[in-house]
C-alpha cells in the first residue's frame, strides 16, 4: 500500500486526480470478460471449485475499489473478448497483446509472461524450437491464438495447420499424425501432455506472450486507472501470490518490459 500512497501523492502533487476504480465501472456491476479456455488467466481450485489466477485477482480488486459486484465472464477466443469490450458488453478484457489486434480497444501495460512451445510425440526427430521450421513439417495451432498468429509469420518452410480450441481434438491430431507439432501455451500443453500417453513437451520457448487488460477505446481514465493497478499488484507482490500454485509456465512481468513475437 506504501507504493499506492507514494504514487497518489504524486499524482495530487503534479495537479491531477488519481485514476480511481469508478473509471473503469461506468455501472454498477464490473464486467470483465477473459479466456475461458486460458488456465493461465483464471481457472478453478479443484477443491474448493471457487476461480483463482492473476486475471480474476486484479478484477475483483477493481471491483472492491469500486465498491460494485464483479461478472467476471468466461469467452471463447481473443477476438470475442475483444469485441465484448469494443461494443460495451464488458468493461475490461483479459487478452494477450498481439499488433493485430489494435485499433478497436486500448491495451493496458503487460502484467504477465505466458512462455509458448509445443508438444510432439516420443518418436518425433522434433528436439527443441530450432528443429520446427523444416519443410514438410506441419505444425498445429488453436485460431487466433497468439502463437498461431506468430507461426504464420515467422515459419517460413513448415506448414501452419490452425485447429479449433477442444483438447480433444487436438490431442487426436497430433496422435493421428495430422501434425508433427502443437504450439500453445506450457499450461495447456502439459494439460493435453496428461492425457495423450506417448508426447512430450519441449524443453525451449518458442517465445513469451504478454498478457494485458484491454479497455474502450474513448476512456482514457479507465486506462489508467488499470495501469496503476497493474503497477501496485507487481510491487506489492500480489500478482506474485496469484500466480503461485497455479499455471505453468507463467511469470510476473517487470514493469515497462517488451515482450512477443519474435517476428
Amino acid at each position: 500500500m506504501r507504493t499506492f500512497r507514494l504514487v497518489l501523492i504524486a499524482t495530487l502533487l503534479a495537479g491531477g486526480a488519481p485514476a480511481m476504480a469508478g473509471d473503469v465501472t461506468p455501472g454498477g456491476t464490473l464486467r470483465a470478460a477473459y479466456l475461458g479456455t486460458n488456465p493461465a488467466q483464471a481457472m478453478r481450485d479443484p477443491t474448493t471449485g471457487e476461480l483463482r489466477g492473476p486475471a480474476y485477482d486484479l478484477a475483483r480488486e477493481l471491483a472492491r475499489r469500486d465498491h460494485v459486484e464483479l461478472e467476471f465472464k468466461p469467452i471463447a477466443g481473443p477476438p470475442a473478448v475483444i469485441e465484448a469490450v469494443k461494443t460495451g458488453d464488458a468493461d475490461i478484457g483479459f487478452v494477450a497483446y498481439e499488433a493485430t489486434r489494435l485499433g478497436t480497444v486500448e491495451f493496458s501495460q503487460i502484467y504477465m509472461l505466458v512462455r509458448q512451445s509445443f508438444l510432439v510425440l516420443d518418436g518425433s526427430s522434433i528436439k527443441a524450437i530450432a528443429d520446427i521450421d523444416r519443410a514438410g513439417q506441419k505444425i498445429g495451432g488453436t485460431v487466433n491464438d497468439s502463437i498461431t498468429l506468430c507461426m504464420k509469420r515467422i515459419l517460413r518452410q513448415a506448414t501452419v495447420v490452425e485447429l479449433q480450441s477442444n483438447p480433444a481434438e487436438l490431442s487426436k491430431a497430433l496422435t493421428a499424425r495430422t501434425i508433427d507439432a502443437l504450439g500453445a501455451n506450457r499450461q495447456r500443453l502439459t494439460t493435453i501432455a496428461a492425457a495423450t500417453p506417448g508426447t512430450r513437451l519441449l524443453p525451449d520457448d518458442l517465445f513469451n506472450v504478454p498478457q494485458n487488460i484491454v479497455v474502450p477505446k474513448d476512456r482514457p481514465a479507465a486506462l489508467a486507472a488499470v495501469n496503476a493497478l497493474i503497477d501496485e499488484a507487481r510491487a506489492s507482490g500480489s500478482l506474485q501470490r496469484a500466480i503461485v500454485g497455479g499455471a505453468v509456465g507463467v511469470a510476473v512481468a517487470p514493469a515497462g518490459v517488451k515482450a512477443g513475437c519474435p517476428g
